[in-house]
């Protein structure tokens, strides 16, 4: 029953690939199927890129509105103008270091109460 070839001792019987007897009405639908999902695929892709493009564009016009405020802004203030919004902030920004200190000086009265009880 073997073979000897070259030296090898030779089984019998085919190596490798059988050939093939697939169905043919199955190997259609498995590509039918496989270009499906390809669509889908493809399709759920461009959603994806569509949704970002037009996040992209409402942050870009948000960034254009706050560009031409701070625009007007400078326009107000080289005619020696201070828009309110400004005031606003400069205002906030005292009353908050203020605060800071206040809590800052709160802190450190605590602290050296408690250092000095041993």
């Amino acid at each position: 029953p073997f073979q000897v070839v070259g030296g090898k001792v030779k089984k019998p019987g085919k190596r490798g690939r059988k050939p093939a007897k697939i169905d043919l009405k199955a190997k259609l639908e498995r590509s039918r199927q496989s270009a499906r999902e390809c669509r889908a695929r493809k399709k759920l892709r461009y959603q994806y890129l569509e949704e970002l493009v037009s996040s992209r564009e409402r942050a870009i016009c948000a960034l254009r509105e706050e560009l031409e405020m701070y625009k007007q802004w400078c326009m107000a203030m080289d005619q020696g103008k201070i828009p309110s919004e400004i005031k606003a902030l400069l205002t906030g920004e005292e009353q908050g270091k203020a605060q800071q200190n206040s809590t800052k000086l709160a802190k450190a009265a605590k602290t050296d109460a408690n250092s000095s009880n041993p």
